[in-house]
């Protein structure tokens, strides 16, 4: 279902991502952590899992990582091993600069006879030493396997910049992208920009648009909100006085992006883009691990309740 959703250009395609367990710890912890996240994601309804690659980011930003690096399984390892009991479509981030090329030549050709979902991450910044570029694996994702279906990243807050992000887009999908996901989102202008101007740029051109999935994060404390800004997430001054000075950061971090989700919807769906939702915790804290899966029933609630109003009409 989910490579037919991709395919059809579907409004309203639903993900929860997570990063696998750390390195270092033991088989028995592991599984003790799998257990859990495959009881919690069992009550929820999405259409697939993304399962994150990490990357140490630290020559990407100045400022101290206010949480430190540790090196994390490998996500299709752990997804193999630990996430059987998941009988939903698995999405593989591929951080494709750690890899030479024949490295994820190997990894493409794998399991060629299925579907299999994949979004390549290109270098975090210019100044990280790569080995292996974007364009270089897409056009071994398109000779090796057909069946592998990628996606790439959209940074709309790039876009407040450099204004070009849309014309990123287009380019990736003229080299394979079906999907593209974002980071979390807490600037509305800035996605409602992007959103604006690729809406009109595929318009002019000719384009059909591929599903944009806007990733959604509760922030249930000032250190998530540290570690947000971090990463590089554009929390707006506002919006972040908004966090800091209420009495109960998760109860409005989360309203908050809701609001913001059912605005970028609303848009969408008006302009005929295919948006989505993907659905996170940046933070391991079980309260905001719990918060970030009621956001998931609370989105799928909002989409549905747009699609019974669009087949009424």
């Amino acid at each position: 279902m989910l490579k037919e959703s991709i395919e059809s250009k579907k409004t309203g395609i639903i993900t929860y991502g997570m990063t696998p367990p750390k390195k270092s710890h033991t088989p028995e912890k592991i599984a003790e952590i799998s257990q859990k996240q495959v009881e919690r994601l069992k009550k929820v309804d999405i259409d697939a899992l993304i399962l994150y690659d990490v990357q140490e980011e630290a020559d990407r930003m100045e400022e101290e990582r206010p949480f430190p690096y540790m090196e994390m399984l490998d996500p299709e390892t752990y997804s193999e091993q630990y996430l059987h009991e998941l009988d939903i479509p698995k999405i593989i981030y591929r951080c494709v600069g750690k890899y030479s090329g024949p490295e994820l030549t190997d990894w493409i050709k794998k399991s060629s006879a299925k579907d299999r979902f994949s979004v390549f991450v290109g270098a975090s910044s210019s100044q990280q030493q790569v080995t292996l570029g974007l364009p270089e694996a897409y056009n071994l994702c398109q000779q090796h396997n057909g069946n592998l279906t990628f996606g790439g990243v959209v940074i709309p807050e790039r876009h407040m910049k450099k204004n070009d992000e849309h014309v990123r887009v287009v380019n990736k999908m003229k080299q394979g992208c079906n999907f593209f996901v974002s980071q979390a989102t807490y600037n509305i202008e800035a996605s409602k920009n992007f959103l604006s101007d690729y809406y009109h740029y595929c318009n002019e051109n000719e384009i059909e648009m591929v599903p944009i999935l806007f990733n959604l994060a509760p922030c249930g404390s000032t250190k998530t909100l540290e570690f947000m800004k971090w990463l590089g997430i554009s929390i707006p001054r506002w919006l972040e006085n908004e966090l800091k000075y209420s009495t109960d950061v998760l109860d409005k971090s989360i309203r908050l992006t809701n609001k913001i989700f059912e605005e970028l919807l609303d848009f969408g769906i008006e302009k005929g883009i295919p948006v989505g939702c993907s659905v996170e915790s940046v933070s391991t804290r079980k309260v905001e691990i719990e918060a970030s899966i009621q956001m998931v029933s609370d989105i799928k609630a909002m989409i549905e309740k747009r699609r019974l109003v669009g087949s009424a009409r």
